[in-house]
């Protein structure tokens, strides 16, 4: 055989060049095995791509989550400040106040808070007048990244005549 011919083995049926020894060919053998066994470059790159991509998303994720955490304290903050006024309201002696406004720092930021109250009117079936009944609107109004937010609850308010 001459030099630079294509000699194929017996063992393994592949085409090496010139003569090679039963050792050259093993070696062979083992470099393909190891060649299958092992990632390539771009392989290690997409995988490390796809684990940034979902990283990336679960972060998004756990933001979003924050916002809406902190979006609902805020609005427990003024329920709670629209529950503590009604509550003095009902509690306190004679009629609630015509008409109130009242700020108060919930640490969120500034809450207004609007109290409204007028006669409710009402009335029984046999059109018999309700006296000392008032109607009390209660509005919560503050700022959330630049935008107006309200919340109002409405209650009576029985004061005898």
């Amino acid at each position: 055989m001459q030099r630079g011919e294509l000699k194929r083995t017996l063992d393994s049926g592949h085409w090496i060049l010139g003569a090679a020894t039963k050792h050259q060919v093993s070696t062979i053998k083992q470099r393909r095995a190891l060649g299958r066994l092992g990632f390539a470059l771009y392989e290690v790159l997409l995988g490390v791509a796809i684990f940034a991509v979902g990283v990336l998303a679960l972060g998004r994720a756990v933001e979003n989550c924050m916002n809406a955490s902190m979006l609902n304290a805020e609005e427990d903050v003024v329920r709670q400040i629209l529950s503590n006024r009604m509550a003095e309201i009902q509690a306190a002696r004679g009629a609630p106040d015509p008409a109130t406004e009242t700020k108060i720092n919930s640490g969120y930021g500034m809450v207004k808070l609007l109290q409204k109250s007028a006669p409710a009117e009402l009335t029984e079936p046999n059109n018999t007048q309700l006296n000392g009944i008032n109607l009390v609107t209660l509005t919560a109004q503050w700022q959330r990244g630049g935008v107006s937010q309200s919340k109002q609850i409405q209650f009576y308010v029985y004061r005898p005549p």
